[in-house]
């Protein structure tokens, strides 16, 4: 059988030591944990192993730019007894983070609410965003970020959720790739660029 890219994951320690943002382009990764991103038997997102794989190559990429992005990777604690509890295996962050990288914890679904997320983006920096969830981080995130003057890239299949029961409705469901969908063409129309991985190989390069 086939494991899950992070089945056999183990804890980082990420370093907070800082770079210049010499490019004024920044690479976003919004709380890539082992709970959203373990198989979907393990509580992960349905499109887990997709996503994960997507923004493994943006990542890379990024990294082996001629001009890195100033890269930050986000955490999101949640409540004691949830799967992304501080310090708990669920909280982990998926990607090892290197030595220049920045890891922000945060408590609210917008990045830059209550963290010091904003000064490490000046407002006319061009914000590529990937991760989790298309309907709470990614959405509250990106709009913030808009409101701030920010050039925002979303890039579609690097970021996810898991199905919407609709509580009002029956309880009927709509399943993470309708919401998903929805959450895109919501950003797109507030201003928000989306962009394909076919997009991805010239994403770091000058444009």
């Amino acid at each position: 059988m086939t494991r899950h890219p992070i089945d056999n994951h183990h804890n980082q320690h990420p370093s907070h030591q800082s770079s210049p943002c010499i490019t004024c382009r920044v690479l976003l990764l919004l709380d890539l944990q082992v709970c959203m991103l373990s198989s979907p038997a393990k509580g992960g997102v349905p499109s887990s192993e997709t996503v994960y794989r997507n923004i493994e190559n943006i990542l890379h990429r990024a990294r082996s730019a001629n001009q890195p992005p100033r890269i930050i990777h986000i955490r999101n604690s949640g409540e004691s007894g949830d799967p992304d509890a501080p310090n708990s295996p669920g909280w982990q962050l998926v990607f090892p983070t290197l030595e220049h990288e920045f890891v922000i914890d945060k408590l609210k679904n917008n990045a830059f609410s209550g963290t010091k997320l904003a000064e490490l983006i000046p407002r006319d920096a061009e914000l590529i965003i990937v991760g989790m969830q298309s309907d709470y981080c990614v959405r509250a995130t990106c709009s913030a970020a808009l409101g701030r003057g920010n050039t925002v890239i979303l890039i579609k299949e690097a970021h996810a959720t898991y199905d919407r029961i609709e509580v009002w409705n029956g309880g009927m469901v709509t399943i993470a790739r309708d919401v998903e969908l929805e959450i895109e063409a919501e950003l797109e129309e507030a201003g928000v660029n989306l962009l394909c991985m076919s997009d991805v190989p010239h994403l770091f390069s000058d444009r």
